[in-house]
């Protein structure tokens, strides 16, 4: 009983507040178990969503409706400026931020992504609804308020339009009942979210954005604490203390919720007792909070806008920041990406601005933390975009103080940047581990038998009459050439282990033939037909490309991967690089090619000009032995391995650039059943998946092995199960 009377004594606000600091301390004690609380997180939300979509429809015809042309107009015109004015604000906030960001070294694995087409912005499907009952039934919220917008400019002009106004007030009012009652539930649901997402959440695999997530948090802080509360404080008769605790409740329950659709009843219940206690409430204002808290939710706001600055961040990381003359293109291109999800926008951007696609699976993880405070911040920003175009209409804002409170905004945001830049290279120790990650890297499965297999040695007479595969299964071992420079195919690790893609194989091969494998180094290519068919090797491994001139001396088996073409150059040059139209306009081109007068013709094509250096030893090119050359064209899933090795190198496939060559094993010709049998297993690897799981260990990096059980203090700490 005295909790419950506790209970009752609390405001909204700080049960939602108590519920939040509890779910996250469950969550922390529990550890995973605590994700199970997430099914009732799901229904709370979905309980608030039921009435939202309704709500926003009836709210802005009724809104508008009442309205006459003038007022319409008036609103309008009001709500577009001052949405302009916050746009430019909080984009000019962005351009600050990379003030804050120390000078790493960095490089990765190849991703999938580089190669993934970017996602399109569909405007007309967000915006322009060609069907409003689908628009409702799949949430498109934009789509729902254009139709809301032009139904009730349309009702402006109907006469005895007053028993539908009436019926849009009554259904208005029932859903906002509802949301009420739900309401009540939020200290549940909240507790249920925040315990799941805190029982759940990897926290070191925040670990390399953390530069990017601190100063994320900081540049939120300073538009929720500074911007947009100084924004109402000098502008509008509203005091700083009484936005920040009147939008408090529904600021946390976006927060928890991770959407702010749920909390727009709250946010226009909350605007018009605001209204009322400085008593500013008339139809004017009731319309105006009706129409604009929906409408603002379809546009970009500071939250929504704030996550834009991951492109700025992914510049810095990757080693090329953008200069002065991208920042326009940045503010512009940014807010109008913003119309559309931030899934869309970022991928949108980076391939705008020539950076590695890749990036936005770091956005993806580092959007586990910020989307909370977007979704924060979005809540926030309609509290504010509302009293200020409330205050408008009523002629009550004060131009010249929102002006005044970005000026002041941005010279905070400026000092706070360079300080947060000077604490960032002081307390956190950085270190590039691509090296010692790359080299420490072991077979995924344990190890079949290795003989020692120091010198070549033809097979017999007899013995070369034999079908090869015949011979291997007697000897019980399968003889295993690989050339030098062969990353990440075949490699050896810092114990001088014998690893890679192609060696991961064929350890699985030789562990279902219950055989051993023999591995020696071969010194020339032109000898490798000669060893095959003469027995000294049986399969050469490595990566290697399929070309017709080879294929005339060896045998290939079935493609088991493929090499993405791009170019390896120092990062300092990356930007000449970043399309086939820039640098084919460079003038003096010199590329490295590989030995392959196939793909040397290949590259002749497409770089007519372009004057070509035959490479053999990738090795001596990253050690700037070929002084003279700009850059290699390169497999870029061997070139991202070997930029881990050199981290002021970088693999980039150049816009425009489509060209894939197969790689396969290197086999001896006329042993048809010997290529059928290698033909066959490589099927049954690639339908049971276990080629796909090598890929994705020795080329993207993926170590499902690495991932530990979440700490938790029950388990670490008390040592219950």
């Amino acid at each position: 009983m005295p909790l419950v009377k506790l209970y009752n004594k609390l405001s909204p606000f700080q049960r939602v507040i108590t519920a939040l600091v509890l779910g996250i301390s469950t969550g922390i004690f529990v550890g995973e178990p605590a994700g199970n609380l997430e099914v009732l997180g799901d229904i709370y939300i979905r309980l608030l969503q039921m009435t939202v979509l309704p709500y926003v429809l009836v709210s802005i015809i009724g809104g508008l409706g009442r309205l006459d042309s003038t007022m319409a107009s008036r609103i309008g015109l009001r709500a577009v400026k001052v949405i302009l004015i916050m746009w430019l604000a909080v984009m000019l906030t962005l351009l600050l931020l990379p003030l804050a960001y120390p000078n790493w070294q960095t490089a990765g694995f190849f991703s999938t992504s580089m190669i993934a087409e970017p996602a399109a912005f569909n405007f007309v499907n967000l915006y322009i609804p060609s069907n409003i009952f689908a628009s409702l039934s799949e949430t498109i919220v934009p789509a729902v308020v254009l139709f809301s917008l032009l139904m009730g400019v349309a009702l402006i002009q109907v006469k005895n339009k007053e028993t539908f106004l009436t019926l849009t007030t009554n259904i208005g009012d029932s859903l906002m009942k509802v949301a009420s009652y739900v309401s009540k539930l939020a200290p549940l649901g909240i507790f249920a979210i925040s315990a799941a997402a805190a029982g759940t959440l990897a926290v070191e695999e925040l670990g390399r954005l953390q530069v990017f997530l601190w100063v994320y948090i900081i540049a939120a802080g300073l538009l929720a604490f500074v911007l947009l509360p100084l924004l109402i404080h000098w502008s509008t008769p509203f005091t700083y203390r009484e936005v920040m605790s009147t939008a408090g409740e529904a600021v946390i329950t976006a927060v928890a919720t991770g959407t702010v659709l749920v909390v727009l009843p709250m946010i226009i219940e909350r605007s018009k007792a605001l209204l009322a206690k400085h008593n500013m409430d008339c139809e004017e204002t009731d319309s105006t909070v009706d129409v604009l808290v929906p409408t603002a939710y379809s546009f970009p706001s500071a939250g929504s806008l704030l996550g834009l600055g991951f492109i700025l961040f992914s510049a810095w990381y990757v080693g090329s920041p953008l200069g002065f003359d991208d920042y326009i293109s940045f503010v512009v291109m940014g807010a109008l990406t913003a119309f559309g999800k931030m899934a869309i926008a970022v991928p949108f951007l980076l391939n705008f601005f020539d950076l590695p696609a890749d990036q936005f699976q770091l956005y993806l993880l580092g959007s586990v933390v910020t989307a909370r405070f977007a979704t924060g911040l979005a809540a926030l920003n309609g509290f504010v975009v509302t009293l200020l175009v409330a205050s408008a209409v009523l002629k009550k804002l004060k131009w010249h103080g929102l002006m005044q409170a970005i000026a002041v905004h941005l010279a905070i945001t400026f000092g706070v940047m360079l300080a947060t830049g000077f604490a960032l290279k002081s307390l956190i120790p950085y270190k590039y581990e691509g090296v010692k990650t790359f080299e420490s890297m072991k077979p995924m499965n344990i190890s079949a038998g290795i003989e020692q297999y120091n010198e070549l040695s033809p097979l017999s007479y007899v013995e070369q009459q034999k079908p090869r595969m015949d011979v291997i299964l007697a000897r019980k071992s399968i003889r295993i050439g690989y050339y030098d420079a062969s990353l990440p195919y075949a490699f050896r690790n810092k114990d001088n282990q014998m690893v890679g893609f192609d060696v991961e194989l064929l350890n699985q091969l030789a562990k279902d033939l219950n055989i051993n494998l023999s591995l020696i180094r071969i010194e020339d290519k032109n000898d490798e037909a000669e060893l095959l068919v003469d027995g000294s090797i049986d399969i050469i491994i490595g990566g290697h490309a399929i070309t017709p001139l080879r294929a005339l001396k060896v045998a290939f088996s079935d493609s088991y991967t493929y090499h993405t073409a791009g170019v390896l150059v120092n990062d300092a040059k990356r930007d000449d690089f970043s399309d086939l139209y820039t640098m084919k306009s460079m003038k003096n081109l010199k590329l490295g090619v590989g030995t392959s007068k196939y793909y040397q013709s290949m590259v002749k094509a497409q770089f007519p000009n372009a004057e070509l250096t035959q490479i053999t030893n990738i090795r001596q090119f990253l050690k700037g032995k070929h002084e003279g050359v700009d850059a290699i064209i390169y497999s870029t899933e061997a070139g991202s391995a070997w930029a881990m090795l050199y981290p002021n190198f970088s693999a980039v496939i150049p816009k425009g650039l489509k060209l894939r060559a197969p790689v396969a094993f290197v086999l001896p010709k006329s042993q048809l059943d010997y290529v059928q049998y290698m033909n066959t297993w490589l099927k049954l690897k690639k339908e049971n998946g276990f080629q796909q799981r090598v890929y994705d260990y020795w080329i993207l990096g993926e170590n499902p092995k690495a991932k530990k059980p979440r700490w938790s203090v029950m388990k670490d700490v008390l040592g219950w199960l």
